[in-house]
């Protein structure tokens, strides 16, 4: 039970829990006998995150000033300590999470278990609290949950020097407990007798039927002694659940029409039961219900656009259901929330404005509390069915079938209602959909495929991925990295398909890529010939014995490999031409002058994974490129063509600037 006595004042936000809010404070005093791990858990809709709440603000010094300590229960309060690290899971991949735990604490660690090791060897123990695990990952499908449980919170309760909360759903509480020594580790169960909150419950019931607080007045909210006794029975039939009683006063006061409340088989006892009660007392079918809200459980991201809900219903149904979404809101609006949107870019503001007449606002619908979903989707005949019918929806809703007109929610959200449909690898041939998909995202459900089930498009962009993630690369950037990637890969027609289809001005076009390693140097030049002009090349300075290379000198280790500038062939093959042939002197390669590299129209500054091109004349940058491996050599011609080298080979990009008119 909850041990709460009247001679104490409630916690504000939370309104009970006293036992569990003293455990916690044990936790976070060091008490003696207390763990060093908590663990709290229970079903979904239990109430976790909203005592998790409550206690972070007992442990935020600024926060706690504005609560009233001196009168609330002294067991309950924590001592007065610095703010733990809260590295929220929702919407974040388990490496997302540990690095900013590693960037609360200011560490050095270049790698995972860098992190872990650094955080062992801190001179005063760490107190590390994780909310929202069950929200973890940007994409439902993915499994990150799961990963951030194997991959992050066991190893950091496995870790002496750090106390460690977290928040879980259930089936991941037993993984996270397991292995631990006896008494280091304490599980809190919300849905448990010893840690239940029956008497918070009837008073949130109590207090959200209040027309003090905000509820509509009726017979039964008016009346002090009515609303004290339906309160009381609201609270009665939810069990354990906040959640529960949520709903079912969100239910009556949206549609008190026909509610009795002297009829308690009208209050539910779960959420399946809230919502078919709901739907019958509107005389409505509880499936047609069920189905309305079917894709706000399947939904990714924030939500779905309102747009966007009565055809994905239809797809869902498999039949019209635009009828039953005449009287949607009010069928559905006790389990739903809208959330409205600022307009998100200049293309989408126009776009929705010329779909919807709109001032460019963006209202999206997603379900009241997970459980909703959770009830909504076990209650599906087939998950990966409907889902299918979703994703057909949202591949019909692109205009002219192009990823810049879509709207960001099918733009970036496609991949993960393929990836449960078992769709997505049939999906990831499309460039358009590389370029304009939010790359957080589709690289997460990308990544939740396995790699022999990809085609080679898709594994070129799960290459590239982390790099257009970790830069937070707008369109024209992924753009341009993709194109040279699939240049890289050996799919030059996925990198004539960016140029050619996709409407992007890109910054450069990769004019070829020679895969070879340990390239230490490389500069561009010119061959002279007997007739005509010279013939620009790249030299690449490699080792000694490289296929194709040509030596420097005898005992140098090193020889050089001289390339087409513009065009890709190596030069000094046999069966070429007796300028270019097997007897090509290197020597005879001519370097451009300090002279002449100031007066070229563009310049080359270099750091160790970034290059950035400039118009001298104006100062701007014409052109930027990242890498995933560092640079080992770069060069850049008078007429704009960048020769670049990493570990992994080199290559040459044509730099493309309307202002300089270079490199036409």
């Amino acid at each position: 039970m909850t041990g709460s006595t009247d001679d104490y004042a409630p916690h504000p936000h939370i309104g009970g829990r006293v036992a569990a809010l003293r455990a916690l404070a044990a936790w976070r005093g060091s008490a003696p006998g207390a763990p060093r791990v908590v663990v709290l858990t229970g079903s979904s809709g239990s109430g976790r995150s909203r005592l998790l709440t409550g206690f972070l603000m007992l442990c935020e010094p600024e926060y706690r000033k504005r609560l009233p300590l001196d009168e609330m229960d002294p067991s309950t309060v924590p001592p007065e300590l610095p703010a733990p690290a809260v590295p929220s899971a929702d919407g974040l991949t388990a490496a997302q999470v540990l690095w900013l735990l590693a960037d609360h604490y200011g560490l050095n660690a270049t790698s995972t278990e860098g992190v872990y090791a650094e955080l062992a060897a801190l001179d005063e123990p760490v107190t590390v609290v994780v909310p929202d695990v069950d929200r973890a990952g940007p994409v439902r499908a993915a499994g990150e949950p799961e990963r951030l449980v194997r991959d992050v919170l066991k190893p950091l309760a496995a870790t002496e020097t750090v106390r460690l909360l977290a928040e879980v759903p259930r089936p991941l509480a037993v993984e996270l407990a397991a292995g631990l020594p006896s008494g280091t580790v304490q599980v809190i169960d919300l849905d448990e007798q010893e840690w239940a909150d029956p008497e918070g419950l009837v008073l949130h019931a109590q207090a959200a039927l209040n027309p003090e607080f905000g509820a509509p007045e009726l017979p039964f909210t008016v009346d002090p002694a009515a609303r004290l006794a339906l309160g009381a029975a609201i609270g009665r039939r939810a069990g354990t659940s906040p959640l529960v009683v949520q709903l079912a006063v969100h239910c009556i006061l949206m549609a008190p029409e026909g509610f009795d409340p002297a009829d308690e088989r009208l209050l539910p006892t779960s959420v399946g039961e809230a919502l078919d009660l709901h739907a019958r007392r509107l005389g409505a079918d509880p499936r047609t219900l069920r189905l309305l809200l079917a894709p706000l459980a399947l939904a990714e991201g924030d939500g779905i656009p309102v747009q966007l809900w009565a055809r994905l219903a239809s797809a869902v149904a498999e039949q019209d259901m635009s009828q039953a979404m005449a009287g949607a809101m009010l069928l559905a609006g006790p389990f739903v929330q809208p959330e409205e949107r600022e307009e998100e870019q200049e293309q989408v503001e126009e776009q929705e404005q010329e779909e919807e007449g709109a001032d460019g606002g963006r209202t999206l619908l997603r379900l009241l509390h997970p459980a909703v979903g959770d009830e909504i989707r076990a209650g599906l005949p087939n998950v990966r069915a409907a889902q299918t019918q979703i994703a057909m929806a949202l591949l019909e809703a692109v205009p002219e079938q192009d990823w810049s007109k879509a709207d960001p929610y099918v733009r970036d959200h496609i991949a993960g209602h393929t990836l449960e449909a078992g769709l997505l690898p049939q999906l990831l041939t499309d460039p358009g959909l590389f370029v304009h998909a939010d790359p957080v995202p589709l690289r997460a459900a990308v990544e939740a495929v396995p790699t022999e089930a990809l085609g080679p498009p898709a594994r070129t962009y799960l290459r590239t991925a982390p790099l257009l993630t970790r830069t937070q690369a707008p369109v024209t950037l992924r753009a341009a990295l993709l194109e040279t990637a699939f240049v890289e890969d050996g799919l030059p027609e996925y990198a004539e398909a960016i140029h050619d289809r996709l409407g992007v001005e890109l910054p450069w076009q990769t004019l070829w890529n020679l895969p070879v390693p340990g390239i230490s140097a490389a500069t561009v030049g010119s061959l002279p010939r007997p007739e005509g002009p010279a013939a620009p090349v790249a030299v690449l300075v490699v080792p000694a014995g490289t296929p194709g290379a040509l030596p420097v000198g005898e005992g140098s280790g090193s020889a050089v490999l001289v390339h087409g500038l513009v065009q890709p062939g190596l030069l000094g093959d046999a069966g070429t031409d007796t300028d270019t042939g097997p007897d090509l002197d290197p020597a005879r390669i001519l370097r451009p002058s300090e002279e002449e590299r100031a007066a070229a129209p563009l310049g080359l500054s270099r750091g160790a994974d970034y290059l950035r091109v400039w118009d001298r004349a104006s100062q701007e940058v014409v052109a930027a490129l990242v890498s995933d491996t560092p640079f080992t050599a770069a060069d850049l011609s008078s007429d704009g063509i960048l020769l670049v080298a990493t570990e992994r080979g080199a290559k040459a990009l044509r730099i493309r600037s309307a202002g300089t008119g270079i490199a036409s």
